[in-house]
C-alpha cells in the first residue's frame, strides 16, 4: 500500500531512504525506466512510499505505464540570459522526457507540476497541443525580432511520443514558412523523418541539427537512456542528415568523470566519420533532484564506480555535488575539468571539428501574407 509521510515532521521511517527515493516504487515498475524511485517534488509537504501492510498489496500494483496529458500552453517561446548558452530563445513542445536519462537536468520541473522529478517525469508527460498555433501568433507580432530558435532545450522534442503527436513537426512547418532560423538537439533518430522539412530550410542557412551521444557502449546507453535510440542509429541519423546537407554538431554531453569521459576521444572520431563538422561538450549537472536521481541509479547499476564517479564530481564543482555559477556549470572547474576541456579541444583540433562553425541566417525571416490582409504597395 501507499503512505503519505509529512516531510515537516518526524517519523518512524528512516529519512534517507525516504530521501533516496528507495520506498518510491518497485523493481518490477522501474523496468525500462531511468530513475529508481518516485520521490515528491520539492514543493510538496508530503512524501508517498510504499509499506508492505502484510496484505501483499504491493502485488497487485499495475507495471508503469506512460500517460500523456494536454495542455493549452499561454505561450510558446521560453526566454533566457544565460551567457552560458548561445541562444536566447526556444521551444520545448513537450513537458517531461519519456527517454528517461537518469542524468537529466531538466527532472526538477516536474516538480512545477506536483509530480515527482523522478518516475513521474518520465512517465506522466504533457504535450502542448496548441503549441504549433501558438508560434504562428507570436511569430505573426509585428514587434517579433527573429534570432536562432533553439527546439529541445529542456526535453527532447523528438522523444516517442512525438511519432503520435508530431509537434514537432508541425512547429518545423510554421519556422520553415516564415524563414525563421533553428537549431535542434536531440538524442533521438526519428530527426531524420522530418529531412524533407529541414533539408531546404538547411539549403537557405536556417537549420542545423545536434545529435547527443553519451556513450558508443550499448549496454551503458540503455542502461542511463533506457528509451532514447541507441548509439549506432544516432550516428546512422547523422549520416543521414549530413548526407542530406544539413550541418551536424555532435554533443558529448553529458561528460560524467570516471564512467563515460575516457569515450571523448572516440565519439568525436565516429562522428566525424558519420558527418558531423561541430561539436560540443557539456560535463554532468546535478541540479535539485536529479542528484538523487542519479546516484540511486549509480548506486544500482553501477555500484564500483559510484564513489569514484561522486569524487570526482565534487572534484569539479568546487566540492559540492553542483555548482551552479555561470562560466562553471556546464563545464565545471579545477584540474580534473580542466582536462577534460583539453582533451575535448585537441581531439577536435586533429579531427578537423569546429574549424567552421555554421551561422544560421535570420535576414531572411518573412511574415506571410494573412487571409484578410492588405498586401503592401511596395
Amino acid at each position: 500500500m501507499a503512505t503519505l509521510i509529512d516531510k515537516r515532521q518526524s517519523t518512524g521511517i528512516d529519512p534517507s531512504l525516504i530521501g533516496a527515493g528507495k520506498l518510491t516504487a518497485l523493481s518490477g515498475q522501474m523496468r525500462g525506466r531511468g530513475a529508481r524511485g518516485n520521490e515528491s517534488g520539492r514543493y510538496e509537504h508530503q512524501s508517498r512510499v510504499l509499506f508492505d501492510d502484510g496484505w501483499d498489496a504491493l502485488d497487485d500494483l499495475p507495471p508503469l505505464r506512460t500517460d500523456v496529458f494536454s495542455e493549452t500552453a499561454k505561450s510558446i517561446i521560453t526566454r533566457n540570459k544565460s551567457p552560458d548558452i548561445s541562444f536566447d530563445r526556444s521551444i520545448n513542445p513537450y513537458r517531461g522526457c519519456e527517454h528517461g536519462c537518469s542524468y537529466c537536468y531538466a527532472r526538477p520541473t516536474h516538480a512545477y507540476m506536483g509530480l515527482s522529478p523522478g518516475l513521474d517525469f518520465e512517465s506522466k508527460l504533457f504535450a502542448k497541443t496548441n503549441a504549433p498555433e501558438l508560434l504562428r501568433q507570436e511569430l505573426l507580432d509585428p514587434a517579433y525580432t527573429p534570432r536562432t530558435m533553439a527546439l529541445g532545450t529542456n526535453t527532447d522534442p523528438y522523444q516517442p511520443i512525438e511519432r503520435k503527436h508530431r509537434l514537432t513537426r508541425r512547429i518545423l512547418e510554421v519556422l520553415a514558412e516564415f524563414n525563421h532560423p533553428v537549431g535542434i538537439v536531440t538524442k533521438s533518430a526519428l530527426v531524420v523523418r522530418d529531412i524533407d522539412i529541414l533539408k531546404p530550410m538547411a539549403e537557405k542557412g536556417l537549420a542545423k541539427v545536434a545529435l547527443s551521444v553519451t556513450s558508443l557502449d550499448p549496454r551503458l546507453s540503455r542502461s542511463m537512456e533506457p528509451r532514447a535510440a541507441t548509439p549506432a542509429k544516432r550516428l546512422g541519423a547523422m549520416e543521414m542528415l549530413a548526407a542530406a546537407g544539413i550541418p551536424v554538431t555532435v554533443m558529448v554531453a553529458p561528460v560524467i568523470p570516471g564512467l563515460n569521459d575516457s569515450e571523448i576521444e572516440p565519439i568525436l572520431k565516429a562522428a566525424y566519420a558519420a558527418g558531423a563538422r561541430e561539436a560540443g561538450y557539456v560535463v554532468l549537472r546535478l541540479p535539485l533532484e536529479v542528484r538523487d536521481v542519479f546516484r540511486d541509479w549509480l548506486m544500482s547499476d553501477m555500484p564500483d564506480r559510484a564513489a569514484k564517479v561522486m569524487s570526482l564530481v565534487k572534484s569539479m564543482r568546487q566540492g559540492k555535488d553542483y555548482d551552479s555559477t555561470f562560466g562553471r556549470r556546464m563545464t565545471g572547474s579545477g584540474p580534473y575539468a580542466w582536462s577534460i576541456g583539453r582533451r575535448f579541444e585537441l581531439a577536435c583540433e586533429r579531427l578537423g571539428i569546429n574549424r567552421n562553425r555554421r551561422k544560421l541566417d535570420a535576414g531572411a525571416f518573412t511574415r506571410p501574407p494573412q487571409p484578410g490582409e492588405q498586401l503592401p504597395l511596395f
